[in-house]
């Protein structure tokens, strides 16, 4: 079974890490949610961050680099 990260692309990633920021600057979470947020906050981060890194690699392959 894939996990959540695994079957995201990055614009909705994108999309849920805004969301995340969003409810932080309005104080909206819950103190009891907080961690919760921020672990996803950070994997989300770091799924991007992956997309980035591969499609860059993938883009100096096809460039010749």
């Amino acid at each position: 079974m894939k996990k959540k990260e695994d079957i995201l692309s990055y614009e909705s990633a994108q999309t849920e890490l805004q969301q995340i920021v969003r409810d932080l600057q309005a104080e909206t979470v819950r103190i009891d949610e907080l961690g919760e947020k921020i672990a996803r906050a950070n994997a989300l981060i770091q799924f991007c961050r992956e997309r980035l890194r591969v499609t860059e690699e993938e883009v100096a392959k096809l460039s010749g680099q």
